[in-house]
């Protein structure tokens, strides 16, 4: 088994290093010192039983400069990682949405200050919600404005999480609802029934981490009338070459899922429970595919090159702008608390302050899953950064991000 697993990772690399990514920029090289140390500070991490595995793929202009895999996609039987092992990539799978939206944008089929209810009118008249009364009821008020299209993919449009990623009797009603039930119901099953519950804010004035991108694969579904995994298939998996990202992995490709792992203690405690091996109902915009690094540097390089590769357009060069724009309210400075420095775009953070981000240059777009899995996207130094790991100490893998930019920043 680990013969064969290591030929596999022979194969692909070589593959990926032939990769031919294009870029209208000079050619240049990050200094061999920077990658190293990423190299070092990973292998360091497997070393002491903090990390199962990694595989990161750095690009600058267009040119595979790293791409090397660490420890092991399944530890319990020692499989190796291998630069094809496949990743759940959590919320990178937001990004992905966001382009899919924002491709019916460059087909005039919406304007991002659109009240969002004119498209899914079960969504009209939405309510914010005030307190809870005695006996479990909510309180509500009428909402300032209805909720934008440009409020819901910038996170400020009222819409909190599901549990445990939000609290208290808003986000319980998520999940009552069936919102982000993936084995029971699908979007259009279960995203209208969001008019029936209240936002958890007045629209416009804060950022709250959110839903929102799940309700945004529903209005591609709206919008295209295709089912939302059928429009990413068709208009832009298929035509970057993305042949391992799908919302679950098929049986002959189970083999190359890495196992999602707990560090305690010095050891590793596996957490993921096989999951994301069967087809869901409901295909999450928020945190539903799986990938590998490889696919992702394809998506990542597309936008960097302005909404193509390879001479495939999947974005205009405006809608790429858009997306890499500050799309937060006057009410809403940045998003702070976790991510100092930052602002937000179209499912993309934006650095808007390097000196608060390890030195990351402004503009750099970028954000990451839940298991850890990381990337970002330069257009200053013209880096596309991916790092793929499965580690559920969400501070911890915070930690991990910030020591690769401090490697190649500063």
């Amino acid at each position: 088994m680990k013969s064969t697993v290591n030929i596999r990772s022979v194969r692909v690399a070589v593959a990926a290093i032939l990769l031919t990514l294009t870029s209208t920029f000079a050619s240049a090289e990050i200094e061999k010192s920077r990658l190293d140390a990423i190299a070092s500070d990973l292998q360091a991490r497997v070393d002491e039983g903090m990390l199962s595995g990694a595989v990161v793929m750095v690009a600058q202009d267009g040119k595979i400069q790293m791409n090397q895999t660490f420890g092991y996609q399944n530890v319990e039987d020692q499989v190796p990682m291998a630069a094809d092992s496949i990743f759940r990539i959590f919320s990178m799978t937001k990004p992905i949405t966001g382009t899919a939206l924002m491709i019916l944008h460059d087909e005039g089929k919406f304007q991002l200050d659109d009240p969002l209810e004119k498209h899914i009118p079960a969504l009209t008249g939405m309510t914010v919600f005030v307190s809870e009364n005695d006996d479990g009821s909510l309180k509500t008020e009428p909402a300032g404005h209805a909720m934008t299209i440009r409020e819901l993919v910038s996170h400020t449009g009222g819409l909190l999480y599901t549990p445990p990623l939000s609290r208290g009797p808003v986000a319980e009603a998520y999940s009552a609802a069936g919102i982000n039930d993936l084995p029971n119901y699908t979007l259009a099953e279960s995203i209208p029934a969001l008019g029936d519950i209240p936002l958890g804010y007045q629209p416009g004035t804060q950022w709250v981490y959110s839903i929102s991108v799940d309700v945004q694969g529903y209005l591609v579904e709206v919008l295209s009338g295709q089912t939302f995994d059928q429009f990413l298939q068709q208009r832009i998996f298929a035509p970057l070459g993305m042949v391992d990202t799908s919302f679950f992995v098929a049986a002959d490709k189970a083999d190359r899922l890495a196992r999602q792992y707990l560090p305690a203690d010095g050891t590793l405690r596996r957490v993921d429970n096989g999951s994301f091996l069967q087809k869901p109902k409901f295909f999450s915009g928020g945190g539903g595919l799986t990938s590998t690094a490889s696919d992702y540097m394809k998506f990542a390089q597309m936008h960097l090159n302005g909404g193509e590769l390879n001479g495939v357009r999947i974005l205009s060069e405006k809608a790429v702008q858009i997306m890499r724009s500050n799309q937060l309210p006057e009410a809403v400075g940045n998003i702070a608390g976790l991510y100092p420095g930052n602002v937000f775009g179209v499912d993309f953070a934006i650095v808007d302050e390097p000196e608060k981000y390890n030195g990351a240059p402004k503009g750099t777009h970028w954000w990451w899953g839940i298991a850890g899995s990381w990337f970002w996207i330069d257009p200053v130094e013209n880096i596309v950064m991916i790092g793929m790991i499965q580690n559920s100490n969400t501070r911890y893998s915070l930690q991990v991000h910030a020591a690769a930019r401090e490697a190649l920043y500063q």
